[in-house]
């Protein structure tokens, strides 16, 4: 592992008529580190940035960073960099940067240096490997809503099984909250030279500028955070309402569902929603297998399979809900193939049962560091009852989404820690927030809650079904963000669009 020594606090002596230096910060020899970029993946240049494992004793070690650079077409009228998160936690900025090109605008590619970071912990920087891919199989195949106190206990023995697995794997496992991502991006803004942090993220990536701005205010560039979460939810909260919202998309899909000519449920939404619960109930004893056997993959799509391949589909309207009515009209005949598809495209399975990413083990770990749930294993059965009485469908199942940071070793208290923290107000330059407002995985609520903590900024409120908003053909969205980054304008008022 590469070292960075800590710089020393050094006052040098001098005479009466000589300024005294100021001290060196602790940190100089890391934002001032050179980035030794190489080219990679043909049009793009990579790098690693080094950053203290632990902000409070650098002399813990360091941590590498994997960095990927999209370069401003337009050099001489570059205004800077633009670091990107697609969002997770576990998501890869460097995958997310590749694509930089399908996200943004011409114009934004012309003058910003588009870059993406995978957070500490993620995908190709210090990855967190609890499991392996047939162990990761076997998580999200496993039951995930207990209907029996042998059910129950099974869940809380593969939540201890899953935490010491990841501790055993994992080096300073407390180390990998967002709040420590949020200082390692000031690391990265400096080592590339920038003042200002100009900024892109989605969904968690909203958490994880807002703690950026939380601790550096004055850092803040040009910043719009889509599809936004409210720090200040709690744990229990959180999961409540994301299943409620994820049960109102489906009740939305159901609606459209009808209108379709291939619909495969039954006519009335009543009738339709039964059909969802009875296919879901059948999968638990008989989980259902493929019609087109795949050489090498003999899974079958179980209750919980089937549930995150309902999640993923209700991410995205447009290419998700037809692929979910087909699955629907599959489970129907007893096939389950295009679940098992669904929910590998959430998973980031890929064909040969290999994983593209490590979001299952890396989210975990960072959620738990991030939203330390008090809450006693006794306690999360006992709210179970209001996520079945708010969220039929889906609610039972995420009802137990948070049950293995039980087990969890607790983060060390220190001034850096996130979770002790009521975050009320944020002064910075005015920033934009994005809420979508039939979104399932961040309800819309969440962003007028961010939008009231972040002074003077602006809310631009979608419309629409599915997961975030810019970049999804909205005009009305997308005008005012690309003229946010290209011109530093910020429209004079909060924006209503639709799809």
């Amino acid at each position: 592992m590469a070292t960075v020594a800590a710089g020393s606090l050094l006052l040098i002596s001098s005479c009466a008529d000589q300024p005294v230096a100021k001290p060196k910060s602790a940190l100089a020899e890391f934002q001032n580190q050179k980035l030794n970029w190489s080219s990679c993946y043909d049009n793009f240049e990579c790098t690693e940035l080094i950053v203290p494992i632990d902000y409070t004793n650098l002399k813990t070690g360091n941590f590498k960073i994997s960095v990927l650079r999209f370069s401003a077409l337009d050099q001489k009228n570059r205004i800077g960099s633009l670091i990107i998160n697609p969002g997770g936690p576990g998501g890869s900025g460097v995958d997310y940067a590749y694509n930089a090109q399908y996200i943004f605008d011409p114009e934004i590619l012309d003058r910003y240096d588009i870059v993406g970071f995978d957070p500490r912990g993620v995908a190709r920087s210090e990855p967190i490997r609890c499991l392996t891919d047939a162990e990761t199989d076997a998580a999200y195949a496993t039951d995930s809503k207990p209907d029996n106190p042998q059910e129950f206990a099974a869940i809380l023995d593969d939540s201890k099984e899953f935490v010491e697995k990841c501790k055993a794997k994992t080096d300073h496992i407390t180390h990998f909250s967002t709040a420590e991502t949020a200082r390692d991006m000031d690391i990265l803004r400096a080592a590339l030279g920038d003042k200002k942090l100009n900024y892109l993220g989605k969904s968690y990536g909203t958490y994880l500028g807002t703690l950026y701005a939380q601790f550096f205010p004055k850092k803040v560039g040009r910043m719009v955070l889509d599809g936004a979460i409210d720090p200040n939810v709690t744990v229990m909260d959180q999961n409540l309402i994301q299943a409620v919202g994820f049960e109102r998309s489906l009740a939305t899909f159901i609606d459209d569902c009808l209108k379709q000519s291939d619909c495969p449920l039954p006519p009335t939404k009543e009738s339709a929603t039964q059909s969802i619960i009875s296919i879901l109930q059948t999968s638990a004893t008989n989980p259902l297998p493929r019609k087109k056997p795949i050489k090498g993959d003999d899974r079958v799509a179980t209750e919980s399979l089937l549930v995150l391949g309902i999640a993923s589909a209700l991410y995205d309207d447009t290419e998700g809900w037809p692929k979910l009515r087909t699955a629907i009209s599959q489970a129907l005949q007893g096939y389950g193939d295009t679940f098992l598809e669904l929910a590998d495209i959430y998973s980031g399975r890929e064909p040969d049962g290999k994983y593209s990413a490590n979001e299952l083990d890396s989210g975990a770990v960072i959620d738990c560091l991030d939203w330390p749930d008090t809450r006693t294993v006794e306690d999360i059965q006992a709210d179970a009852k209001r996520f079945t009485e708010q969220a039929p469908v889906l609610g039972p199942y995420l009802a137990y989404s948070s049950i293995t940071c039980a087990y969890f070793p607790d983060p060390t208290p220190n001034a850096l820690t996130r979770p002790t923290n009521k975050i009320t107000s944020i002064q910075t330059t005015p920033i934009i927030i994005v809420g979508t407002t039939r979104d399932p995985a961040t309800p819309y609520a969440w962003a007028q809650g961010l939008h009231e903590i972040f002074t003077g900024s602006i809310l631009i409120s979608l419309s629409a079904d599915g997961h975030t908003g810019q970049g999804r053909g909205s005009a009305c969205v997308d005008n005012p963000i690309d003229a946010y980054f290209l011109l530093d304008k910020l429209p004079k008022k909060d924006i209503s669009c639709s799809l």
